[in-house]
């Protein structure tokens, strides 16, 4: 069995924000309540015009915190967690939303796997046994699914559009994308070509409570022509999806 304790200083959690001033606050006590030792918190901060930053900035001064401003250049949620992927000074990186829609008590299921060598990306997910949506409308819900399921033949995981995954920092800036789109963990599966061992783990994916979400029909539309670009290159290249894959029931 892995020794969280021994690998302390090797885990970063990164968290893109944008306007989540009163998200920080429960967010970091539920991270330090679940009891996984990590070196930081990365806050990559997209130019909110609320109070994110002085929030961020005032844990920071009794927390193993850091505030990074996004380069405006490169708006947008994966840009924000490449830019956090690069000053990170973690060896595993801990991707997870400010909204508190991730349970941080599954950070454990997510870093392990990774820490023992039995894989090489560990992704929540909504779409296999035990996981769920809580309170999301039926519109919602089958949207979602929807995506899920057009990127499953690229994939062959589940649940490639969420945004609660482990990996480790050398696999992510290997991988990703130079410019990458809204969904990083479908587009880093892609671009491994099959090469990376996924596992994924259930999650109950729980609605924002405050603050608005980032998606939007532009984001709809980029994911559309990213997906439909993938899959030319695999009809043309005879690409395949991942031929290992894990799931927890």
């Amino acid at each position: 069995m892995t020794d969280l304790s021994a690998v302390s200083n090797s885990i970063s959690i990164i968290v893109p924000t944008l306007n989540e001033e009163e998200n920080i606050e429960p967010l970091v006590s539920q991270i330090t309540a679940c009891a996984v030792p990590f070196q930081e918190i990365l806050f990559v901060d997209d130019h909110s015009t609320d109070g994110t930053r002085d929030r961020i900035e005032a844990l920071a001064k009794n927390h193993a915190i850091r505030l990074i401003h996004q380069d405006g250049a490169q708006p947008g949620l994966a840009a924000a967690i490449m830019s956090g992927a690069r000053a990170a000074r973690g060896e595993i990186l801990l991707v997870m939303d400010a909204d508190l829609s991730h349970p941080p008590e599954r950070i454990k299921d997510l870093v392990t796997p990774l820490l023992a060598g039995t894989a090489d990306m560990v992704v929540g997910s909504r779409y296999i046994k035990g996981g769920s949506t809580p309170g999301w409308p039926l519109w919602r819900r089958s949207m979602s699914r929807v995506a899920a399921a057009l990127a499953y033949p690229l994939t062959g995981v589940h649940d490639s559009m969420g945004g609660f995954f482990a990996i480790p920092r050398s696999q992510l800036l290997a991988l990703a994308p130079p410019t990458s789109g809204f969904k990083i963990v479908f587009e880093t599966i892609v671009h491994s070509n099959g090469a990376l061992r996924v596992r994924e783990i259930p999650i109950a994916f729980r609605d924002r409570v405050w603050g608005k979400s980032k998606m939007s029909l532009g984001v709809a539309l980029r994911f559309s022509l990213r997906w439909l670009l993938a899959m030319l290159r695999r009809l043309v290249h005879g690409r395949t999806g991942p031929d290992w894959r894990q799931r927890e029931t």
